[in-house]
């Protein structure tokens, strides 16, 4: 039951988060849409870290450099992630209202990315296989 409790609160954060990402770009004082291009961002910020925890085997309790290199492209987009609005706002494109609602909203979703792995990371207790069991309750 923990693991669907843990479900629910990371879509709740990543819908707040997406809340102020919408609200940076649609409220009409704002009404500029570039920052909608964070959400490359969102989709590609845990995809080293997936490719690298396929490709290596964990037992191995010392640093390799696959889990390195991931763990640094990933800093890389994050970073790249919250410079991308205030170089926007500095060239004028966003107001600085607008980027402090995506920065914000920048915040609350790399969180729940990192609660995400945080949570299922580790396959103790929780597997994908209850999911599909999940579906078939549902259903």
């Amino acid at each position: 039951m923990a693991g669907i409790k843990a479900l629910i609160s990371l879509s709740f954060g990543g819908a707040i988060g997406l809340m102020f990402l919408m609200l940076g770009c649609a409220l009409p004082v704002y009404d500029e849409y570039w920052p909608l291009f964070l959400l490359f961002f969102y989709i590609l910020s845990p995809i080293p870290y997936c490719i690298s925890r396929r490709v290596v085997d964990d037992t191995d309790s010392a640093s390799n450099a696959c889990k390195e290199l991931a763990i640094f492209l990933t800093t890389g987009i994050v970073i790249s992630a919250f410079g991308l609005p205030i170089i926007f706002a500095r060239a004028a494109l966003i107001k600085w209202g607008a980027c402090a609602l995506v920065l914000t909203g920048n915040i609350v979703i790399f969180g729940t990315i990192l609660g995400f792995f945080l949570v299922f990371g580790s396959n103790d207790d929780f597997s994908w296989q209850q999911c599909r069991h999940w579906k078939t309750l549902l259903l």
